[in-house]
């Protein structure tokens, strides 16, 4: 029947497509109805729901700690920013003072895991138009990140690594080490990814003033990350309302105005870079003390309203919580940034192909269960 009224509504030379759910391209469980005029986009229209699994309702059945491991399964490539998004949330809550130790490494932490995720986006961004080399250069470095993190906290991709009062475990004692040896190959490493990539003139050719978001629709839309700065919306949360150990270290801002998916690129490639930096100014300067202040066994949230915002490789997570007292939030919604860069999608891609449209969507850089949660 949706199929019928759908048939209904289109003009004679128009028809549609499907383009997953399960398509390469899209990353995930999502499904895009495409109108197509010849091999025009007339317009794009997402279906979500694939893979949607409740876990906001889920959260206000389990107590505050039980709540941050779901978090990380929400968009897994920023596991521990989204881990550490609740934390900082109950923490300011409950206006507990958290040791400057756990400050400093969420930080480096938090940086890694914008590196591995950038790494993965990259390699499958140029799978996405056609270079198969991009996936096993971006899987080798992240791989020494995953390395890390299964050392530090015995995971891999779902990390559960930040608690409420700091973090599960300290740092492992080859910590320092392993992520200089990392930092010190990556510097190697990036310029290889322009050489491949950024600089071939085939990937610009289908990249360039492609996909186009002003600053205007990108503020409208509400986009953020890359996808916002990328139409030189700045909207770094880093910047304008820093956390953790973000106010004592110092970074650009990745800013482009063209808005079109080489910008989208060109502002991740330099994130890296900027996320490097940050690591290599607080890797040496951890100060001791504990990892973790204690909390009660049972968390109780005094009465109100909580909001906490950060920026995951994404863009902006906000976690808004409503408190009765007791030991699980009365309601939990969590302001993902992939939902609102998706709704962008159909704006930016009508009049192209679908190979830009793939190459688009791309730069997107969609978790579709950040989306569908």
């Amino acid at each position: 029947m949706e199929t019928e009224v759908l048939y209904n509504n289109f003009k004679s030379e128009e028809y549609f497509i499907n383009m997953g759910p399960q398509h390469p391209a899209t990353h995930g469980v999502l499904r895009l109805v495409l109108t197509i005029d010849g091999e025009i986009i007339k317009k794009v229209e997402p279906d979500l729901g694939y893979i949607h699994r409740s876990i906001e309702k889920m959260c206000e059945r389990d107590s505050y700690q039980q709540i941050v491991h779901l978090t990380d399964r929400m968009d897994y490539l920023s596991a521990n920013i989204n881990n550490e998004a609740v934390c900082l949330a109950v923490e300011n809550a409950l206006q507990l003072e958290i040791p400057e130790r756990v400050k400093v490494i969420r930080t480096i932490i938090a940086e890694l895991t914008r590196i591995s995720s950038h790494c993965l986006w990259w390699g499958v961004m140029g799978m996405d138009v056609g270079a198969l080399t991009t996936y096993f250069y971006g899987f080798r470095d992240r791989e020494m990140i995953n390395d890390i993190m299964e050392e530090t906290c015995g995971a891999r991709l779902t990390m559960n690594y930040n608690v409420p009062g700091g973090l599960m475990l300290d740092i492992h004692p080859n910590f320092v080490k392993r992520v200089k040896d990392f930092v010190a190959h990556f510097k190697t490493k990036l310029p290889e990814y322009d050489r491949l990539l950024t600089g071939n003139v085939i990937f610009q050719k289908r990249t360039k003033g492609v996909g186009v978001l002003s600053r205007e629709d990108a503020i409208s839309f509400g986009a953020s990350g890359p996808v916002g700065r990328a139409s030189g919306y700045s909207c770094d949360v880093r910047k304008h309302h820093p956390y953790s150990a973000y106010d004592r270290v110092t970074f650009t801002e990745s800013l482009k105005t063209e808005g079109d998916t080489y910008a989208r690129y060109l502002v991740r490639i330099q994130e890296m870079w900027e996320s490097l930096s940050i690591v290599e100014q607080l890797i040496d300067n951890i100060p001791e003390g504990e990892h973790r202040v204690p909390t009660n066994a049972v968390i109780k949230l005094p009465k109100g309203e909580y909001y906490q915002k950060v920026e995951t490789a994404r863009g902006e997570l906000g976690v808004y919580i409503i408190s009765t007292g007791t030991k699980n939030p009365y309601r939990l919604k969590f302001r993902s940034p992939g939902f609102s860069n998706l709704s962008l999608l159909n704006h930016i891609a009508v009049g192209g192909k679908i190979g830009d449209l793939v190459a688009t969507m791309a730069t997107l850089d969609l978790v579709i269960p950040d989306i569908d949660r």
